[in-house]
């Protein structure tokens, strides 16, 4: 008698094994197939590892681990060997995120700095409109303690977290103010603090408008559009649109900015990923409101990411002329993804390609040899062309139809600017004497400290035992013992000592060697004091190169448009 339930389960299993035999032979057959199931099997292997050693420290390890400290330093590890968009925010940051998106956060309004002379935190600028200008802080005001909690001594970043805190939540604020000695106390209440995406704009003269955007935050495209309609109804016939040092932001807020001034339905993004949903095209979806008026668009090394989009886009439609410097070249899009227990994930998803078809990703981030970058070498990038023709290039940032390189800061005034080099702060000392000395100064746009002025700036600086790094004898004490140390010095003594005379620094001869770059930054400071951002920027166009530029390019409307036709075939020889 057979028995009918052994010869059931040998037909099973004959078929289980050549449904399986068949699998393994698509597998081997199908490399792709292959290939995944080998990138799963890592994966999960690597998961199962980290797991383990985890298990062990936290059972065995000599100290008790902070999980959320160990663990965040490896989730942190492994997102800086990708690229530096990619970041983890955990349920106690996700402010951080939420300001950087909104460009919102709950506070007093002003900017803080460290004062090395003092070893202390103190205002270096309220915002205009916001509490702590409201009250009567001013510029150089010595932060002793906020509430209960004593303030000396303790670093920028504590200071901020307990100015920080919940809408419409008050605090008591213990200064210390250095022109009149006197210590004060103001009760502040927080609010929702927006930096303003358009610190500054207005008429310049000759029909030609200035408009500055610093972020592409919530409602920007709105700003720009108020601030550009009231200008063309004051008069205006040219805009300088100035993208310099803005890092970017919302990548919606740059298409709505374009589309003020290109027709409607035009292609001006697409984005490209590893999945079918990170990749969208964006249009312009309403009429514009001025597609004639001649732009420039000013940018630099710190025009970034949305700044790139709107400023690419507008020179790929050949509706503007870019001038300034190259911009830096961020060609990736990052999307935040929701994570367990309130935290986030902000992930590089996909590249942007403008309308030219270009993307503007100027670095590699190689994942292979530890998280190295490679800035992606000219003679490897690809040649693209404009609406009108125009040959542009990707890889590399936005290259401005015309080049303006903004004069250099001198090793001397960098040095007197930045804060915790030198000791005696002596700038500061001198720009907050000469604000208890001035109770108010002319209009902004006009002002700048006298001569006389410097003349007394100086002679501070050198009264303060003022130091700093003297690059060209460090580079010829390097020569020196170099030369010593291949044998070459003694034969070349005579020369060596008379280059070292007249290398010799003089302190004084370099006050006023640089006088023009280190009063303009005097001026800068002062006038934010008394006129906040608004003020400083309008200050500094009496100054600006670059916009200088822009001004003569767009006084002459020939040039303007030359720059946005191709270049003939005698031009592209000649260059």
């Amino acid at each position: 008698m057979i028995d009918c339930h052994y010869f059931d389960k040998n037909i099973i299993m004959k078929k289980i094994f050549l449904a399986v035999f068949g699998f393994f032979l698509l597998t081997l057959s199908n490399p792709v197939i292959a290939q995944e199931k080998a990138h799963n099997f890592k994966v999960a292997k690597n998961l199962e590892t980290f797991s383990a050693i985890y298990k062990y420290l936290d059972m065995m390890y000599v100290d008790t681990l902070n999980a959320d400290e160990v663990i965040g330093t490896g989730i942190n590890a492994m997102l800086q060997s990708l690229d530096p968009y990619t970041v983890y925010y955990p349920e106690d940051k996700m402010k951080e995120l939420n300001m950087m998106i909104s460009g919102k956060y709950a506070g007093i309004g002003a900017l803080i700095r460290y004062n090395m002379a003092l070893d202390n935190v103190v205002i270096d600028e309220p915002y205009e409109n916001m509490p702590a200008a409201e009250v009567g802080l001013k510029k150089g005001d010595i932060i002793l303690s906020i509430n209960d909690s004593t303030m000396l001594k303790k670093p920028t970043t504590y200071v901020s977290n307990h100015l920080r805190g919940d809408v419409g939540t008050s605090f008591l604020l213990k200064i210390k103010r250095p022109s009149t000695g006197k210590t004060m106390k103001f009760k502040l209440t927080r609010k929702s603090i927006q930096m303003p995406a358009v610190p500054y704009y207005g008429l310049q003269g000759n029909g030609i408008g200035y408009l500055n955007l610093n972020s592409f935050t919530t409602d920007c495209a709105k700003d720009v559009r108020r601030a550009f309609l009231e200008m063309k109804k004051q008069g205006m016939t040219s805009l300088v649109f100035d993208l310099r040092n803005n890092g970017g932001g919302s990548l919606q807020e740059a298409i709505d900015i374009v589309n003020m001034f290109v027709p409607k339905g035009l292609t001006l993004v697409k984005t490209k990923g590893k999945l079918e949903r990170a990749n969208r095209e964006y249009k312009t979806t309403v009429e514009p409101i001025d597609t004639l008026m001649p732009i420039v668009v000013l940018v630099n090394g710190e025009t970034a990411s949305a700044s790139e989009i709107t400023s690419g886009s507008l020179q790929d439609l050949d509706r503007a002329v870019v001038l300034g410097s190259r911009t830096y070249g961020k060609g990736l899009v990052q999307a935040p993804m929701d994570l367990p227990y309130n935290g986030n994930l902000k992930l590089t998803t996909s590249k942007y390609y403008i309308p030219s078809g270009r993307c503007i990703q100027a670095i590699n981030y190689k994942h292979s040899k530890g998280g190295y970058v490679e800035h992606v070498p000219d003679s490897l990038t690809k040649e693209f062309t404009t609406a009108n023709g125009r040959i542009v290039r990707d890889g590399g940032g936005i290259k401005p139809d015309l080049e303006v390189l903004p004069d250099s800061l001198p090793n001397i005034a960098f040095y007197l600017v930045s804060s915790g080099i030198d000791s005696t702060e002596v700038m500061l000392n001198w720009e907050l004497e000469y604000i208890k000395k001035h109770p108010t100064i002319v209009a902004a746009k006009g002002f700048v400290i006298s001569d006389a002025d410097y003349e007394d700036f100086k002679a501070a600086v050198l009264k303060s035992g003022f130091k700093y790094d003297r690059q060209s004898e460090k580079a010829m004490k390097n020569l020196m013992e170099i030369a010593k140390f291949e044998g070459y010095y003694d034969d070349a003594k005579p020369e060596f000592e008379s280059l070292e005379r007249k290398l010799k620094h003089n302190l004084a001869k370099d006050l006023e060697y640089n006088k023009q770059t280190i009063r303009q930054l005097l001026t800068a400071d002062i006038v934010a004091a008394y006129y906040y951002q608004r003020g400083a920027i309008e200050n500094s166009l009496q100054f600006d190169k670059q916009w200088k530029e822009a001004v003569k390019l767009l006084q002459n409307n020939e040039e303007y448009r030359k720059l946005l036709q191709p270049k003939k075939p005698t031009e592209k020889a000649a260059k």
